[in-house]
């Protein structure tokens, strides 16, 4: 295999500005994994492969190209081959983003994971692809390393009904959602048998030593085709718990709240910010008629929001900010016996007595000195996220 010296493009660190020094003239398949973890080794968080462009790694928010050429179609065609399928040209060109998990396994004892996104572009004039690599954690973290707060962690177990864990895009709510699983499984009893139905698969549980549990993980849409699917899949499977990606739709949340009527307990993200709102929009999902009759059901079922934002730390990283509110037997009867319209006001008015608010919350952090003054403003703007 011929292959070329590495090259410093750029002042600094060695270990950082070098490209890859096994680069290929040409890659292949066989050249994938071996690179993907060169890029591990070097530190990266993201992988960015896009045509006519070098690949480039982001280390501590800064880009370094680790190839020395730029890629051409046919090297673009044998990391779409390697990691998605042979049929990924075909999806692309359907109009649609692919979104999968990827994983090395270099020897039986270690293993890297990623989360993938390969989008349709437009280079130089022609149709072209860039993917997104995000390297993810061997293994889930602890609440603990979280730094979750406590209430939360004492209400994460319910013997049923539903927890929804919520916040915008690349707001750390799958991490939060795999901390709470790797403690569930980490109980002296363990957890019976828990199925997670995600979109893509991005932390494993095998390496978390647990004899009393049984993990069982599904990815939409390799396995089955949405989240509602897996729900129904769900409940012919006698599980304890039940991981539901995300309830984006009528179907899905209308699953989820059957499952956690019939005896289980069921985790699920929303994107929304504010326990408030989130119980507006899980509402809202269904048509007029039903609306009344799916919130009583809704609420029925319900036990605990949390919602999260991530915010930069003034010494590098970011910290996890949250809302939060618990919904024991009171609270639900309190709001089962008003009309949902009035749900809103009043779970804002009950957040600082079950729970705690955003702007509770961003104040702690800031005083501190964990955040700037910036970001603390942004988490309290009009009042909290509610």
């Amino acid at each position: 295999m011929a292959t070329r010296k590495p090259v410093s493009l750029v002042k600094g660190d060695q270990s950082l500005v070098e490209t890859w020094p096994d680069e290929p003239h040409r890659f292949t398949e066989e050249h994938v994994d071996s690179f993907l973890l060169y890029c591990v080794k070097k530190g990266a968080s993201d992988i960015s492969i896009q045509t006519d462009r070098p690949v480039y790694t982001e280390v501590h928010g800064v880009l370094y190209p680790s190839t020395y050429r730029p890629l051409d179609a046919a090297d673009m065609n044998a990391f779409l081959v390697k990691i998605y399928g042979p049929d990924a040209l075909a999806r692309l060109a359907s109009g649609k983003d692919l979104d999968v998990s990827y994983e090395i396994r270099p020897d039986r004892y270690s293993r890297s994971r990623f989360r993938v996104n390969i989008t349709a572009i437009l280079a130089r004039g022609r149709d072209a692809a860039q993917i997104t690599m995000r390297v993810m954690p061997a293994e889930p973290p602890r609440m603990e390393d979280l730094n979750i707060e406590r209430q939360i962690i004492d209400n994460w177990a319910p013997r049923q009904g539903m927890v929804v864990i919520t916040g915008p895009t690349g707001s750390g709510k799958t991490t939060l959602l795999a901390a709470g699983n790797r403690m569930l499984l980490e109980r002296p009893h363990g957890c019976g048998k828990m199925l997670t139905y995600e979109s893509p698969i991005e932390f494993a549980y095998d390496t978390i030593h647990s004899p009393r549990s049984l993990v069982s993980q599904t990815e939409i849409p390799r396995h089955l085709p949405d989240f509602a699917a897996g729900v129904r899949n769900a409940l012919r499977r006698k599980p304890q718990i039940i991981l539901v990606g995300e309830a984006r739709d009528r179907e899905t949340i209308s699953a989820a709240i059957e499952a956690a009527q019939t005896g289980h307990a069921v985790y699920t993200t929303t994107h929304t910010t504010g326990v408030a709102s989130t119980v507006r929009r899980m509402i809202s999902a269904f048509e007029k008629q039903e609306r009344t009759e799916r919130a009583y059901a809704l609420m029925e079922t319900m036990r605990m929001i949390v919602t999260q934002a991530l915010v930069p730390k003034v010494n590098g990283g970011r910290v996890g900010v949250r809302e939060w509110m618990i919904f024991p037997d009171e609270v639900r009867e309190k709001l089962l016996d008003m009309d949902p319209e009035q749900w809103s006001v009043e779970i804002q008015r009950m957040i600082p007595f079950y729970g705690q608010t955003m702007n509770k919350s961003a104040t702690i952090i800031f005083e501190k000195g964990i955040i700037e003054k910036r970001f603390y403003l942004l988490l309290t703007a009009g009042g909290g996220a509610g």
